[in-house]
Parts: C-alpha cells; structure tokens; sequence
C-alpha cells in the first residue's frame, strides 16, 4: 500500500506542471497551436511573452493584447494483460486559458504580462476498475503570471526575459486494498517560481531564428492534506487523517526555432523542444504522523526527449489566414515504472487553424489540436501491474488579438 500512496502522490505533483505527464500541450497562443505549437522564431505579438521573450522587443504594433481558451476532451483506454478485461477514462473537459498584454514604452523597450494556465487537466478511472489500487481519479489546475520585460539592440536582434510565478493545485483519489469503499485522498498546493529568456534575430525579411529557455522549477507541497478511509483496527498505523510534504524538480526546456518567409503568402516554421526530463531521478515524500511509515525514496529514471515541430500559414487574403502543422512527442517514462495517473505515450499530432479579421486591428483565433497516443505494452513493477494502453485527446480552441 506504501509504495502505491507514494507513486500516486509522485505523479500528481508532476502532472502539476506538464499537462497529461510526459506529453506537453502548449496552449499558449492559438495561431501557434494552429502552426503545430511552434512560437519560438514567430513573431506574434504578446503570445511571445511564453514562446520567446525575445520576440516581444521586435513587436510589430506598439500594444497588443491577446485572448483565448482551449477545450481538452481526452480519453485513455486499458487492456489488461493476459486477459479480456478492458477499461476507459470519463475524463471531465479541462478549459485552460491565457492572456497576454504587451507595449512598447520607448523604441528599445517592451514590456509585458502574462497569466496562462498551461496544465489544467483532470483523469477519471471507474472507482471499481482494474487499477484502482494505483488511481482512481486526479484533477490538475495551475496558473502562471509572468511579468516580462525584451529589449531590441538593434532593428534585427532582440532580447527578453520573463519572471515566472507558478500557483497550483491537485487532488487526487486511489483505492486501499483494506476491503471495500477504502481509499485515500490526498490534496495539496504549490508554488513555484522560475524565468523564461529568449532571444529573436532576423538576418533577412524573410527569416527569423529563435531560441527560448524556460526553467526547471522546483515544485513544493508544504502540509498537504492525506485523508485515508480505512478499518479502525489499522489506524494505529496509518492516521486517517495526515498531513504530506513533497518536492519535486519541474524539466527546464530548451527550444530551437526557424521560420521562413517562403512567398508573399506562405510563412513556414519548424522548431525543436528539448524537454529536460531526467530531472526526474528520484522522488521523495514526507508524512508529518508515522513518518518511518509512510516516508519513502523512489526512483523515476526519465529521459530527456526532444519534439520536432512543423507549422505552416497561408494568408489566403486580407481577411482570412489559415493555418496547419504536426509534431511527435516521444515519451520520458521508464517501462518498469509506468502508472497510469497520468498516462504518458509517444505522440502524434497534427494542427489546423484560422485567423479571421473582421477589421485591420481585431483578430479572432480559432485552432484545433489532436493527439493520438501510440498503442503500447506498459508495466509498473512495484505492483506487477501491467496492460495495454491508448491515448486520444482533441483540443478545440478560440481566442482574440487585438493591436494598436
């Protein structure tokens, strides 16, 4: 019971700050999720303020601000190994959103702010499947502030850089192999602080370089709440009421990007993630009651992933410009240590969108994700536990740009 209460807390910490585990959604900005999430070497406007500081010094407007929001239907289904039994999430629709406003306050200076919530999902198990002894269900919300500040040295190189400030919370449910209806819930929150700088150079009209580096944040759950439903003739061992403490290191990532002016119409960008992930070595808890218990060190052995990315935009006329692109996210987990809290598995996806401007200052945003993850044979040893699992999520968005 130990080391599943301590792997499920592990993984409800970490979806915290990387939407779904090892695969990242970055709903930052609708005409990049459009362009198959790449930002790094575009110039949009505010949304820069996450995709590349930088970018924000050579703003093409002296104020702009943008709007939007995302839907998240997802599903995860589950074979169990050696048998028939099968199994699939309800998950509740998750609506992250962001807004950005940004201005220049003289020829060489930008400044910005930034309140996005990159990473609000929720997984929900049937109380009675298979693998409730690891997850029944958890919910992940998270807000980011960043305040920003870029700098243009001269009319093709710029230079950014934003504070981050990172709030979130997590609940989370798993059953108790101590008879029917016992479980645990545990929730707790976190707050995190870290930077973003970028760095934006145009050598020609027609090309653009970027390169943006986001922090690893160290995530702490101070006095988190543990509630355990279970028998009293156990109480004497595990509290039914406790309280936890958690840290955990968030991945740093380092993005690369490229985008080309290829016509008067068609604008291409590809750019690639390197997502830090062997942050993730080992992890530990602390329970405040029966600490010798409960406490406990557990490897996680991620690896670090790169996510090529490739976005394309047209501009079929003054009002209306299309948008579309893919990328694949390969997974950081390590096979004997998969859980399906937040189930992580190599990735395709593809992106359309569009802008729609009704006049030369207004712009609205639309743009649809979807994800597929590849069909896989997943263990997790410490309770021999084992199937075959699939992921599929579609992420309708809206958002509003609007400059002067």
């Amino acid at each position: 019971m130990t080391k599943s209460l301590i792997f499920s807390l592990l993984f409800a910490v970490a979806g915290m700050s990387v939407f779904a585990g090892g695969y990242q959604v970055r709903l930052q900005g609708n005409k990049s999720t459009g362009m198959g999430l790449t930002g790094t070497a575009l110039n949009l406007g505010s949304s820069s303020i996450f995709y590349n500081p930088g970018a924000l010094s050579l703003m093409k407007n002296k104020t702009d601000f943008s709007i939007g929001a995302s839907g998240i239907l997802s599903r995860i289904t589950f074979e169990k190994s050696g048998s028939q039994y099968q199994a699939e999430t309800d998950n509740p629709m998750s609506t992250p959103l962001y807004v950005y406003g940004a201005g220049k306050i003289s020829d060489k200076w930008t400044v910005g702010l930034g309140v996005y919530t990159p990473f609000g999902s929720s997984t929900q198990w049937d109380n009675n499947w298979a693998g409730k002894f690891l997850i029944q269900n958890i919910s992940l919300k998270a807000i980011y502030v960043q305040p920003t500040v870029a700098y243009k040295i001269n009319d093709k190189l710029g230079v950014g850089a934003g504070f981050v400030y990172a709030h979130g919370t997590v609940k989370l449910a798993k059953g108790l192999n101590y008879g029917a209806g016992t479980g645990v819930e545990l929730e707790g929150t976190s707050s995190n602080m870290g930077f973003n700088v970028g760095v934006f150079y145009t050598p020609t009209e027609k090309l653009s370089l970027g390169v943006d580096y986001r922090s690893k944040i160290l995530a702490e759950v101070k006095g988190g709440d543990a509630t355990f439903t279970i028998p009293q003739s156990v109480q004497n061992t595990i509290p039914a009421q406790n309280k936890f403490d958690a840290t955990l290191p968030m991945p740093g990532n380092l993005d690369f990007g490229v985008s080309y002016q290829a016509s008067e119409k068609m604008l291409v960008s590809f750019e690639v993630n390197w997502v830090m992930w062997s942050a993730y070595d080992t992890l530990k808890f602390e329970f405040e009651e029966k600490g010798e218990i409960l406490n406990s060190s557990n490897p996680r052995k991620y690896k670090d992933t790169f996510i090529p990315r490739l976005g394309f935009e047209y501009k079929l006329n003054d009002m209306i410009t299309l948008r579309a692109g893919g990328y694949y996210d390969q997974s950081p987990t390590d096979d004997d240590y998969f859980n399906p809290e937040t189930v992580s598995l190599n990735t395709l996806a593809f992106t359309l969108g569009m802008s729609i401007n009704p006049t030369e200052k207004l712009s609205i945003d639309l743009s649809y994700l979807q994800l597929t993850g590849q069909k896989t044979e997943k263990t997790y040893s410490p309770e021999e536990f084992g199937g075959t699992y699939k992921s599929a999520a579609y992420i309708p968005g809206i958002g509003v740009s609007y400059h002067f």
